[in-house]
């Protein structure tokens, strides 16, 4: 028993995370659906942050929140960050330099994820998000008529009509795509606007839309240089699929005629990566001096967030897409964040849940990712 100065019966404190051992306490924090209640109870002791770490479920909550963060198959940072992951850990409790390495990568995740789920759930503004423009699956008259025109909000500029015009076909079901760049790798949007275009120079002032339009997001497979966007001189030479992974595409919005038309999406959507692609399905309008059908379109709006530009980024590799973590924004570190039984609970679990066939709340797959390879 505890005494205190006066004598008197100290309150013991009791933590259950020991009582119950990492396999159980795990089920129990993945229960926080919060990512404020789970970076609370973090704070809490040290063996409740080691806990929170180990199992990732700060990596867990954003992909409950936002499925697309599944596509990120680890954290890359500079070897100036890497040659500081040392600090703070315990090499004796850790037992090997790998050991330890894989503990500090723990870490880094959880702060980061931490830093990415916090930037998704703030208060948002949104507002334009494209930055640039990586070309058009057709051009009827580059630069007159190009892709670059679809920035400017309106149909007119300088007293002249600005739009982008596909090229003619005589098949109205030809498909059309504009590709843009956003202004961050990392951005959550939640609205595209578009105005199609009226010829009022033309007989009957005729109106060129689509039928439908949907929109994919996506990342480039290798990094966008200056000379790949479009402009005066350049058409843009990166418009073809195969230049890309595509982790979202939208169901098909049916298109109005000559307004600017707002389509929501169905939630907000992370868009990793930075590309927005937006197709054009189904046309309409027959242009009287060719007998071919045109899509024509004034302007294009992305609505969204940036998050973090300056802190994360997205890149391609071998096995998937890479979370990059800037180094000039470093987590803070540990005076000592030690991993005495808790450094094994990978593989604790996944003998629990291979003997009970439970999951916390995830499928195997998924939480092969998060976990690694089942033992």
């Amino acid at each position: 028993m505890v005494v205190d100065e006066e004598g008197h019966a100290a309150a013991t404190g009791v933590d259950f995370v020991e009582r119950l051992g990492p396999d159980a306490s795990a089920i129990v924090f993945a229960a926080l659906r919060d990512p404020a209640d789970l970076a609370r109870a973090a704070a809490v002791s040290r063996s409740w942050r080691t806990l929170v770490m180990a199992v990732h479920l700060s990596k867990i909550q954003c992909l409950r929140l936002f499925p697309e963060v599944s596509c990120f198959t680890r954290i890359e940072q500079s070897a100036t960050s890497a040659s500081s992951s040392n600090n703070g850990v315990n090499e004796e409790d850790a037992g090997s330099t790998a050991t330890a390495t894989a503990w500090e990568n723990h870490k880094r995740e959880q702060w980061v994820y931490m830093r990415l789920v916090h930037a998704l759930l703030s208060d948002r503004t949104w507002k334009g998000c494209i930055a640039a423009c990586i070309g058009a699956s057709s051009t009827d008259n580059f630069p007159e008529e190009g892709i670059q025109n679809t920035l400017v909000p309106g149909d007119h500029m300088n007293d002249m009509e600005s739009y982008w015009s596909s090229g003619g076909q005589e098949d109205p079901g030809v498909p059309e795509f504009l590709v843009y760049k956003l202004c961050s790798d990392l951005c959550l949007i939640d609205e595209i606007r578009i105005q199609p275009f009226r010829a009022y120079q033309q007989p009957g002032h005729p109106i060129y839309s689509a039928r439908y339009v949907r929109v994919s997001f996506g990342c480039p497979k290798l990094p966008l240089r200056l000379e790949d966007l479009v402009s005066e001189e350049n058409e843009g030479q990166l418009t073809a699929d195969d230049n890309y992974i595509w982790m979202y595409t939208s169901s098909e919005f049916p298109m109005l005629q000559n307004v600017l038309q707002s389509f929501k999406l169905p939630r907000p959507v992370l868009c990793i990566g930075g590309v927005v692609k937006v197709e054009f399905r189904g046309r309409i309008q027959k242009q009287v001096y060719d007998d071919l059908y045109y899509i024509c379109v004034a302007h294009v709006q992305v609505l969204g967030t940036p998050l973090l530009p300056q802190e994360l980024g997205a890149a391609p590799s071998e096995d998937g897409i890479v979370l990059k973590y800037f180094p000039e924004h470093e987590p803070p570190q540990d005076s000592g964040c030690s991993r005495p039984k808790w450094h094994d609970i990978e593989a604790r679990i996944w003998r629990a849940l291979k003997a009970t066939g439970q999951v916390i709340g995830f499928n195997q797959e998924l939480l092969s990712r998060l976990l690694g390879p089942s033992v």
